[in-house]
């Protein structure tokens, strides 16, 4: 089956990344279609109302929207013939520009359900925290309402080509391994390690805790624990073996949880090198925000891959 990817670019240095990341990863992912998705920039309302009352402003607007879509146009092509020259079949490649509608991120996550793709591609801007926290970004947006597309998000250059899938025995996970299992499938040399960090009892409050837990807590939650992640790997490996991977191809790690699980999850992945880091959302219910391990993930991780599947 094929797997589509909407790659949206720019004339950034971080977009570049993002297509040499999707070029890399058609070693693991097979029968992939790319789509080189660029939106145009904003047309000013005055201009565009002016040109629905004059001849002359018509013209310019007309000037305006053809120089953009040429611009767009080069853009796409160059990208493309990159990853030609890297060894993507150009059958493989497609491109396409729009101009700019409801905004930058809206506009990309739109246009990728309408067509049904399979995942966003995109490389993350260079803001600080505090300057997302008050600008906000095009990469903190497609990240907060896609809610039905995984996100690939390309931060820096990635060298790592190993996938390391963190897992909590939450539904979002197992959503996590379906997406991994569906791009991976047809891929028989593919190997990737599933890690779990223990819980603490500390997990399990949505307060913090003034005392220590006691050890009697400590012990029922881990007992609880396990049994949720045996549970959880017995329907994850039904959905692996489906997609055609053996077991053997899967490492299973576990390692016990500190203060904070997201922190423990990114020092393994640098330990490890593991270039791509799949992560599944958390929320506590359908608002658009994310649950506290994927947000730390996605705000430390570097010159990673990071995949946040819904």
């Amino acid at each position: 089956m094929q797997k589509k990817i909407l790659l949206a670019v720019d004339d950034s240095r971080q977009s570049r990344n993002a297509v040499h990341y999707a070029v890399r990863v058609s070693s693991l992912a097979k029968n992939l279609h790319y789509v080189l998705f660029h939106v145009q920039p904003t047309i000013s309302l005055f201009l565009q109302d002016e040109a629905q009352k004059s001849l002359k402003s018509k013209a310019e607007l007309d000037k305006v929207l053809k120089k953009n879509n040429e611009v767009a146009q080069k853009l796409l092509v160059d990208y493309r013939n990159e990853m030609v020259q890297m060894g993507i079949n150009p059958d493989q490649i497609e491109i396409i520009t729009r101009t700019r509608n409801l905004g930058l991120a809206k506009d990309i996550i739109e246009f990728a359900q309408e067509r049904r793709y399979d995942t966003i591609l995109v490389g993350r801007r260079s803001l600080t925290r505090l300057q997302e926290m008050f600008m906000g970004s095009v990469t903190s947006n497609i990240l907060e309402h896609s809610q039905v597309l995984p996100v690939w998000l390309v931060d820096g250059e990635v060298t790592g080509t190993d996938v390391l899938v963190a897992i909590d025995g939450s539904e979002a996970s197992l959503r996590a391994i379906d997406h991994v299992s569906f791009m991976f499938s047809n891929n028989p040399d593919i190997r990737f390690t599933l890690l779990h960090v223990t819980s603490k009892a500390r997990d399990y409050c949505e307060i913090s805790l003034e005392e220590e837990p006691s050890a009697a807590l400590e012990e029922i939650v881990a007992r609880g624990d396990k049994a949720c992640i045996d549970q959880f790997y017995s329907h994850a490996l039904g959905k692996i073996k489906d997609s055609g991977i053996p077991e053997d191809q899967l490492e299973m790690k576990t390692i016990k949880g500190g203060l904070n699980t997201g922190k423990a999850i990114l020092e393994e992945a640098r330990k490890g090198n593991f270039g791509t880091l799949v992560i599944g959302r958390r929320g506590t219910n359908k608002a658009f925000f994310m649950g506290s391990v994927s947000r730390y993930i996605i705000n430390r991780a570097s010159n990673a891959v990071l995949w946040i599947v819904n």
